[in-house]
């Protein structure tokens, strides 16, 4: 049985494509939303040098680096990903390709993440795409994924992840556009 490597899903956000975009591209507040992702540093490097840490300073743009905490029950462990992709407005994306418990030290191709914003009559469009980077056989990949989830794949266990993710983002923007609408 060969792998469903890509899982995605659509929510539409009543705020403009910047103010989303915003949001997801701080990659130190997707802890607020993820089920899985407690947030990362910017400029972190997988040294585990302290002086190399430290909170943005502007826009995170292609190429940045940052070290994202992952929580999974009792089980903690760090990334390293690399941007790929960042258009304000249209497209964030980064890549998974180091992993760890304390720091991130193992080099591997493990995942891509990209979110689209689109303009559409209620707001915008988010969709969120995880993609299954690994280049391991398929039985090797369901085995580790069923023990690693508590008996679903990767791309189950990402559906239900992706899906809250969106309902949360939702709820937090729209809440803050709510808010700053009831002040004016």
């Amino acid at each position: 049985m060969t792998r469903q490597k890509t899982v995605s899903d659509s929510v539409v956000i009543d705020v403009d494509p910047q103010t989303a975009y915003a949001a997801v591209s701080d990659i130190t507040q997707m802890g607020r939303w993820s089920p899985e992702n407690l947030g990362g540093t910017v400029g972190a490097r997988a040294t585990g040098d302290p002086g190399s840490r430290g909170p943005a300073t502007g826009p995170v743009t292609v190429g940045t680096s940052f070290v994202g905490r992952n929580r999974r029950g009792k089980a903690q462990w760090v990334t390293e990903c690399t941007v790929t992709a960042a258009d304000p407005g249209e497209r964030f994306a980064f890549r998974v390709h180091r992993i760890g418990v304390a720091t991130p030290r193992v080099n591997g191709t493990i995942a891509t993440w990209d979110y689209r914003f689109e303009a559409v009559d209620a707001g915008t469009r988010v969709t969120e795409t995880w993609t299954d980077d690994r280049p391991w056989p398929d039985i090797a990949a369901t085995v580790f994924d069923k023990v690693a989830t508590g008996g679903s794949t990767f791309a189950q266990f990402q559906r239900k992840n992706i899906a809250r993710t969106l309902q949360r983002l939702k709820s937090e923007l729209e809440g803050a556009r709510s808010t700053d609408t009831d002040r004016g």
